[in-house]
């Protein structure tokens, strides 16, 4: 298996060298796959010639624009956004109008997407660190579940987690853990204590992947049980984490308290539920290497143009470094132009390199400030850090002008370790946040437009206790840490009003 992920690591260097050529050919194959399509069929695919042709011949699109599309293949219709029949789609969370999204999952997604951006991902680490047992040892991953679409039983629907298991090929099956029966349980509670029943005496486990906050959930249970001070004392030999889903930087001192061991190996990737895109390249990065032969053709939204009804995206060769961009991404899982609502930020441009900085939707701009979810992800971590005390979740509002007073933050926290006093913390965060935004920074000039922040300290569980309320509960939902709205955080302070 060394052997096999050395020679992926040419692919990688191949598109590092050339990016634009690599993703012109992508764009290529995809259109060339799709021509005979009711969606190509509709946007004249068998003119388009190159991205600019693409640009002008296909407009960019969202969820609720292609849904009907998604709602025919899903009831098996065929060649509507990718060729032949799709069987699977993968959900996840949902939008304004649904619960839930339903995004195809082809065979060629699965496999040349999906699959092959997590053998990149274990490439790298195999190059960044030769002694690496993934495939001697065992690896666990805590997946969603599966079930039949009621209406039309012969398609699956599931977390993109999930299918990859249900569908990992052979030469992974056996360094699996805990079993697929478990894995793929939908009952989170019953999945978590049967894991920890099938692996609390399994010293053979190397490494773990997943969603922070179920990792979390995990390793408390798995302490309560066994007695034990740190989860390295029931899994000695655990040695690698790779995380995604969520910004890391507040979960990591809760890690290191997890997993006390300095040379520990964290390693980030971006698999969502639309597609693999990006994947660590170096041990100790704090940005990803962007994927561009995985067949996904990449364009990008300037914030200017994210609330514009006929948004203009640009190529990837005219990013800038340090400017927050929405991704549109065109697949062959069948999604053209598509918005996935996620923001990122350039790092390097050869190669290509990202940090995620949040969502579309979560973000605050009531006042001109401009906070985005890695800005809040950051001051946290160095609050944090300088208190020694420890966050295991949060969400932010804006509390807009009244009358007679100022606008400003209101923050809810759930602490794993508080800090000795919360008005220092909370001062310390506002003092971070300011300098990590300038923009902030400027709202916050002498109070003059926005006060302090506010800062309430929440029970132990309750934002999931809220997530389950809302019905979602699950491997790929997650807490909004930010939005420029007060629903979600008057919810929450409902529910904590009503469990007084």
């Amino acid at each position: 298996m060394r052997w096999y992920l050395k020679q992926r690591i040419g692919r990688i260097q191949k598109f590092i060298k050339n990016p634009h050529i690599i993703q012109e050919q992508v764009l290529r194959d995809l259109i060339a796959a799709t021509k005979h399509t009711q969606w190509g069929k509709t946007y004249g695919y068998n003119t388009i010639k190159n991205g600019v042709d693409f640009a002008k011949q296909v407009p960019v699109s969202n969820y609720d624009q292609i849904k009907p599309y998604i709602q025919k293949m899903m009831h098996g219709e065929k060649d509507i956004l990718w060729s032949g029949q799709v069987k699977w789609f993968s959900k996840s969370s949902g939008t304004t109008s649904d619960k839930s999204k339903f995004i195809p999952v082809t065979d060629r997604n699965l496999f040349s997407n999906h699959i092959r951006g997590n053998w990149d991902t274990m490439s790298l680490l195999y190059h960044n660190k030769p002694d690496a047992r993934v495939f001697a040892d065992k690896n666990l991953l805590l997946v969603g579940s599966l079930s039949q679409f009621e209406e039309y039983p012969k398609t699956t629907i599931g977390d993109i987690s999930a299918i990859m298991a249900h569908r990992m090929p052979p030469v992974g099956r056996p360094f699996y853990a805990p079993d697929f029966k478990t894995g793929l349980m939908s009952e989170w509670e019953e999945k978590i204590e049967r894991t920890v029943e099938l692996t609390k005496d399994d010293k053979s486990l190397y490494m773990i992947a997943g969603v922070p906050t179920w990792n979390i959930v995990l390793f408390r249970k798995l302490l309560e049980v066994t007695g034990k001070e740190n989860i390295l004392e029931v899994w000695p030999n655990l040695s690698v984490y790779v995380h995604g889903g969520v910004g890391f930087a507040p979960y990591k001192e809760q890690f290191k308290q997890f997993l006390p061991k300095d040379d520990f190996v964290y390693t980030e990737a971006y698999n969502a539920s639309e597609g693999f895109f990006a994947t660590q390249q170096f041990i100790g990065d704090d940005d990803m290497l962007l994927l561009l032969n995985n067949g996904v053709y990449y364009e990008f939204l300037p914030m200017e143009e994210w609330d514009s009804e006929s948004p203009i995206a640009i190529p990837l060769k005219d990013v800038e470094i340090g400017k927050n961009y929405e991704i549109v991404i065109s697949t062959n899982a069948g999604l053209w132009r598509y918005r996935i609502g996620d923001t990122v930020t350039f790092t390097s441009k050869y190669p290509y390199k990202i940090k995620i900085t949040g969502r579309t939707k979560q973000f605050i701009n009531a006042f001109g400030e401009e906070v985005m979810v890695e800005n809040t992800d950051k001051a946290v971590a160095l609050t944090c850090d300088e208190t020694r005390s420890i966050v295991s979740e949060y969400t932010v509002a804006p509390i807009y002008f009244s009358k007679n007073g100022k606008g400003g933050h209101q923050w809810l926290v759930e602490f794993e370790k508080a800090p000795e006093n919360i008005l220092d913390f909370t001062k310390r965060l506002d003092r971070n946040l300011q300098q990590i935004n300038s923009d902030y920074e400027a709202k916050r000039y002498k109070s003059m437009a926005l006060e302090q922040l506010s800062l309430s300290t929440l029970p132990k569980d309750t934002f999931h206790n809220w997530m389950r309320s809302r019905g979602k509960f699950g491997v790929q939902n997650k807490i909004p840490r930010l939005a420029n709205h007060r629903r979600y955080l008057e919810e929450i302070l409902q529910q904590v009003r009503e469990n007084v």
